[in-house]
Order: C-alpha cells, then structure tokens, then sequence
C-alpha cells in the first residue's frame, strides 16, 4: 500500500490503474439488469435491444457492437448521470463502476462503441443461453464498486 502525500499523487496512482467502466444508476435499480419492462421487452433481466438474440429468444449471440452500456469518460458519464437524474425524482443516482480491465466472467468483454469514444459495450464472446448471461451479469454487478447520490459529486 502506498502512501499518499498530495492529492496530485493519488490522480496519478488512479490514472495508472487503466480506464473506467461506469454505469449511473437510480435506487431500487440493477447496475446491470431491469427490473421492470418499462425499458422495453425483457428476457431474464437483460434487454432485448441490448444484446443480439437468436431467433427462438433462447440464446445471446456474439456482437462486438451490441452490449450492456457503459461510461468510460467522466464527461459522458456526466451526461448520463443528468439524464438518469430527470427521471430519479427525488431518488438517488449512484455510479457503479468497475475497472476495464477487471476480471470478467469467461465470455465477457469491454468493447469501445465505434460511434463513441466515450461509451464502452459490455459484449460477449461467444454464444450462450439467456440465463447464463443474466447469471454472469449478476455475478459482476456485485463486484462492481457503488458511489452513493452522484448527482452531489458531479
């Protein structure tokens, strides 16, 4: 562990530990799965739009460019913080965030959206049931690390 004298230290230190994958959330929400289908059709928590599905709706096909949505900019994570704050009410916005390079579950990856560079998609890799992504999913929503009512921070 090391120690911090300034705070210019510890802006180095973070920026070595790589880019940052974010997703601002409201409360009572899923960092990575809907609860509720006002998001649109919903298949185990993941939605239809998000991911490519094969025909029979059973399996997630491999996509570079369709995946769970993430901020990797503190200025389009800014963005989406202020958007996700006109429907919060009076409810918290928190970010959950996890490093690019983080140990994902076998079959996931971070892919930079190709319209913008600001936007990662959480893809997968290769094709497997619904449930197994919901699974994966799950499994790192709760290792991602939660900052509590953003809409204070930024």
């Amino acid at each position: 562990m090391d120690q911090f004298k300034t705070m210019a230290d510890l802006r180095s230190y973070v920026k070595s530990l790589g880019k940052f994958c974010a997703r601002p959330t409201i409360d009572d929400e899923h960092p990575t799965l809907y609860l509720d289908h006002s998001q649109g059709r919903m298949l185990h928590g993941i939605r239809e739009k998000d991911y490519l599905f094969s025909t029979c709706k059973k399996w997630v096909l491999p996509h570079s460019q369709k995946g769970l949505s993430f901020s990797a900019h503190w200025q389009h994570l800014k963005d989406k913080v202020k958007l996700k704050g006109r429907f919060a009410g009076d409810k918290n916005v928190n970010i959950y965030w996890v490093l690019e390079e983080a140990d994902l579950p076998d079959g996931l990856k971070f892919e930079p959206d190709l319209r913008d560079k600001q936007h990662y998609l959480l893809t997968i890799t290769n094709k497997m049931p619904v449930h197994q992504l919901a699974s994966k999913l799950t499994w790192l929503s709760d290792r991602m690390t939660k900052i509590y009512d953003a809409r204070k921070l930024l």
